[in-house]
């Protein structure tokens, strides 16, 4: 597996640093806490990723 890099956060996420970051990498998708950012990824594949941002975007979960 290729490292993750390019780790972003969202322009919504405010000061205090309650947010997540994504990264990614060739074969999957992280996203971690920002508050602790040693504490472990969570990593899925790509497509994975994609079809839980379109439920996002369609305001899928209230």
């Amino acid at each position: 597996m290729s490292p993750i890099t390019n780790w972003r956060k969202s322009s919504y996420s405010g000061e205090e640093g309650d947010c997540v970051e994504v990264g990614t990498s060739p074969d999957v998708v992280g996203v971690r806490d920002t508050k602790d950012r040693d504490g472990g990824t969570l990593a899925v594949r790509p497509q994975a990723w994609g079809v839980f941002l379109a439920a996002v975007k369609a305001e899928r979960f209230g």
